[in-house]
């Protein structure tokens, strides 16, 4: 017969390794891992946007396409510039970044947004 303190511990040891395998996954998509090595661009027409954590997503139509581009997480957008306001819908932005390794997933993820000829860099230690 297991002591308390034994099933105690083993839940605690149960939880610690599902908490390891479910953090994993989600680091896999926002860290850069799950996009292609070769830059990639898009221009596009919001038609939706959602701000904030872990990262901003900006949904274009792009001849009729919906595409999600990821921006950066909020620190990052104000860090460069990317205000809120500059992502109105109806806006035509142009991405620049890395496209879903995916085949078919039209999701990409931002080093540099471009609205009215004014480039915004998210992330300066990577885009080219």
């Amino acid at each position: 017969m297991h002591t308390f303190f034994e099933r105690r511990t083993g839940l605690v040891l149960l939880a610690l390794v599902a908490g390891a395998f479910l953090a994993q996954g989600a680091w896999a998509h926002h860290g850069w891992g799950w996009a292609t090595d070769e830059q990639f661009e898009i221009t596009g027409t919001i038609i939706e946007v959602r701000l904030g954590n872990p990262h901003g997503e900006v949904t274009l139509d792009v001849n009729g396409e919906r595409w999600v581009v990821e921006v950066g997480q909020p620190w990052r957008n104000k860090q460069a510039g990317l205000a809120a306001e500059l992502l109105g819908l109806g806006q035509v932005i142009t991405a620049h970044g890395h496209r879903s390794a995916k085949a078919g997933e039209r999701l990409m993820k931002a080093e540099r947004v471009v609205i009215d000829g004014e480039s915004y860099l998210l992330y300066p230690d990577r885009a080219s």
